[in-house]
């Protein structure tokens, strides 16, 4: 079950979800909109290897935007921190935002339960455009859950405050295989 604009804004007085800053008049009819933040993170690596921490750039982005060419792939982070330990988060571009060639959040769009933090974007060019900090570009709903929650989640992204690059090298299978 998917909450309602008006629905969401309830949770937030009741502390069930957690969104920071909130403003009321963001509810739209069934998720909340999410702005862009100030930087985006480039990767350098030629090859992104997963065994292998990732080197990457980040680039504060200007008043006067930042330009995503065709086939661009960058990192982009909220300047909202959301998150919730009872209702399950999942992240979605805006539709006006993708209808100009633009995807954001195109995968790894939910969010675990118990998160909380900025979502870093994963923003995909097919066409020329621009980036601005603080406009629109995602929108998150949130859904409720059925069964028992055993854990909350305590990962490696927790806390997020910006663009964070891919923690997979983190991962036992990564530090196992690279011996």
């Amino acid at each position: 079950m998917i909450l309602t604009g008006p629905q969401i804004a309830r949770e937030v007085e009741q502390g069930r979800i957690r969104i920071d800053p909130f403003d009321p008049a963001r509810c739209t009819t069934n998720s909340y909109d999410l702005t862009m933040g100030s930087l985006v993170g480039v990767y350098l690596d030629e090859v992104l290897d997963p065994r292998h921490e990732p080197e990457v750039e980040y680039r504060e982005i200007p008043s006067t935007g930042y330009r995503l060419e065709r086939g661009d792939f960058v990192l982009g982070h909220t300047v909202e921190r959301f998150g919730s330990d009872a209702l399950v988060p999942i992240v979605h571009a805006k539709s006006g935002f993708a209808r100009r060639g633009t995807f954001a959040h195109c995968t790894a769009d939910l969010i675990d339960l118990g998160f909380y933090g900025r979502s870093t974007l994963q923003l995909y060019a097919t066409l020329p455009t621009l980036l601005y900090p603080g406009m629109p570009v995602a929108q998150v709903s949130f859904w409720q859950t059925f069964g028992e929650i055993d854990q909350l989640y305590a990962g490696k992204y927790q806390g997020a405050d910006g663009p964070v690059p891919s923690r997979s090298h983190l991962d036992a299978w990564a530090v196992a295989a690279r011996g």
